[in-house]
């Protein structure tokens, strides 16, 4: 099975090393200098290398941002049986893309990065496989993921950006308030040093990305349930209610 990868960032590095010593591998990159690093595939950085290598499959693991852009520009240089795949965290124009490009497609989200995740151990990690996939295409990322310990869910396009709205957005949106009013610490405590490393980490990642997820339609509604969390916390601690306050503690510590 011969296997396209479109990008040579994190993710495109992480499936290339994934996949080299058991299918055919190449990684398609306009920018050569990202492809110095690679090993166990091949190297290509003109479209007519693709046409020549006939991918069965294609991952496109382009930044969200370009990942319609590098479909659209290696489409016309693939086989009329191969299968496209994404492995974006934002699906919101895919699945129309997918209907008019005429090419089977798998649509999967691998719920880590190396941003955060131990690539080491990803058994607690998740993985989600969209519905409406290829189902050969499906068997395939499935098996991936089951190779890797993942958690694997199923889930439609539309479930899969209700959760996203959820599952990134209230964590994203927390984070960024602690960085927007955090005062550097000398001697900063154990929670305080995790919260910073949590932020360093989501805001090196690409800022399309971030804006993308919280462009999100339904980011907004979990939005403001955290504003009316901090309401209460607030109401809370001005009355200097202690047994409110316990009343809270034992309900968070229920949902955890």
């Amino acid at each position: 099975m011969k296997i396209l990868i479109l990008g040579a960032g994190k993710m495109g590095a992480f499936f290339c090393d994934l996949l080299h010593e058991k299918y055919e591998v190449a990684v398609y990159e306009t920018n050569p200098k990202k492809l110095k690093f690679l090993y166990g595939a091949y190297r290509f950085c003109k479209l007519e290398e693709v046409q020549e290598f006939a991918p069965d499959l294609v991952i496109n693991a382009a930044t969200v941002k370009y990942t319609i852009p590098a479909f659209e520009s290696v489409l016309p240089y693939l086989p009329k049986e191969c299968i496209i795949s994404d492995i974006s965290s934002v699906k919101n124009k895919l699945p129309d893309f997918y209907k008019k490009s005429g090419f089977r497609f798998v649509s999967t989200h691998p719920m880590f990065g190396p941003t955060f995740a131990s690539l080491n151990d990803l058994s607690k990690q998740n993985a989600i496989i969209i519905k409406e996939s290829d189902p050969m295409g499906g068997a395939f990322f499935n098996s991936i993921y089951s190779a890797l310990n993942l958690n694997i869910f199923h889930y439609s396009f539309e479930e899969h950006d209700a959760t996203m709205a959820y599952s990134l957005s209230v964590p994203f949106v927390s984070t960024f308030v602690f960085t927007a009013i955090m005062k550097k610490q000398e001697a900063p405590g154990t929670t305080f040093q995790r919260h910073m490393n949590i932020a360093k980490g989501l805001l090196s990642e690409d800022d399309y990305l971030l804006q993308e997820i919280l462009f999100n339609p339904r980011s907004s509604e979990q939005i403001e349930q955290v504003r009316t969390e901090l309401l209460r916390i607030k109401k809370i601690i001005d009355e200097k209610d202690g047994p409110e306050m316990q009343q809270y503690l034992k309900n968070l510590r229920k949902k955890l």
